[in-house]
């Protein structure tokens, strides 16, 4: 008995099955995947999600951005401390420069690790060499004043390389001196002792053979050029001759500070209202530092007022400029008060 189905029988059975397959087929995406492909959105615009799975984990925060150095983060302390500057060199290392000189007030950079911070107030600066005989050890010079700072409740801020484009605004803003060192091509070193009136910094610079430091405590600025008016100018200068101004030059620089301004204007008036008179400017100095560098720069300073004189309309030919240095002082300088009185431009009638 054959069991093959008839040929209309089994043209009847495709005519069934063929349209139940196509339906099927319908339901396949064009890659062969099942359904919706995974980027549809569902009718309502939300991805649609297996009844019962977990929500999805919320996004994980951004990290804060990092933050400089603050000094508020450094506890104050009321450590007892001696004599500014405070600190000292550990044993067998000197201070080949001397005497060792201190500016009663400059602006000066110290590196956080993050930033220049710049500072007003009080400056020590000092070249640090090793005893003849001792060897140069950078790392002892360094523990020795971490083993100060922490002693006195001080923090070290940083130890590090400062980027070129800090170096470049160092440089821009404060010029070379013996202090800074050689920020170009070694670790810079500061420490911070935060005390309830001010902040003390510390910046030491080392390399294989020898190191710089400073110290800097912050103060704010105290006028110590007292204005003295045209009138009492030429009461001065008729009963001896002379009269001492103090007026405010940039440190180690001829310029001219614009407090001093109102002192010039004054000698301005002096001399405007006395066409006879002629003035010598004589430059004096403390004795900090090189006596033939305080010469150039007393000379300097005598011609830097000269110049402002005449700018201001005073004919030249009324003035001249000499400088004396340190070889005239009128005070001790032995004393800060000393100095001060000592670095003067006196005004000398011809």
């Amino acid at each position: 008995m054959n069991h093959d189905l008839s040929r209309p029988l089994r043209i009847a059975l495709l005519a069934v099955l063929l349209p139940a397959a196509l339906a099927a087929c319908g339901d396949r995406n064009a890659d062969g995947t099942d359904g919706a492909t995974p980027d549809t959105p569902s009718a309502d615009g939300a991805d649609a999600a297996p009844e019962g799975a977990p929500a999805p984990a919320p996004e994980a925060p951004k990290p804060a951005e990092p933050q400089g150095f603050d000094i508020a983060s450094v506890p104050v302390s009321e450590a007892a401390l001696g004599d500014f500057p405070y600190f000292t060199l550990p044993t067998g290392y000197r201070h080949p420069n001397r005497p060792i000189p201190v500016r009663d007030f400059d602006r000066v950079a110290v590196w956080t690790g993050d930033r220049l911070e710049w500072v007003e107030g009080r400056v020590f600066e000092s070249l640090v060499h090793a005893e003849r005989g001792k060897g140069w050890s950078r790392l002892e010079v360094v523990r020795n004043i971490d083993h100060q700072i922490a002693q006195a409740g001080g923090v070290k801020v940083t130890e590090s390389e400062p980027p070129k484009d800090i170096i470049d605004a160092w440089d821009e803003e404060q010029a070379y001196s013996q202090g800074r060192g050689d920020i170009y091509n070694d670790k810079v070193a500061t420490w911070l002792v935060r005390r309830p009136d001010r902040n003390i910094w510390l910046h030491f610079v080392g390399n294989t053979a020898s190191g710089s430091w400073m110290v800097i405590e912050s103060a704010p600025f105290q006028a110590t050029a007292a204005l003295l008016p045209a009138s009492e100018l030429k009461q001065q200068l008729d009963a001896d001759g002379r009269v001492a101004l103090q007026v405010n030059f940039a440190t180690d620089k001829a310029e001219i500070l614009p407090d001093s301004q109102p002192q010039i204007e004054q000698v301005v008036q002096l001399l405007s209202d006395d066409p006879a008179l002629k003035l010598s400017i004589n430059g004096h100095t403390d004795n900090t530092g090189d006596a033939g560098h305080n010469l150039q720069l007393s000379e300097a300073r005598a011609a830097s007022v000269v110049a402002a004189l005449a700018a201001g309309g005073i004919d030249r030919a009324r003035l001249q400029a000499k400088g004396f240095g340190q070889a005239e002082p009128v005070a001790d300088n032995a004393t800060e008060d000393g100095k001060a009185r000592n670095r003067r431009v006196e005004l000398v009638q011809l």
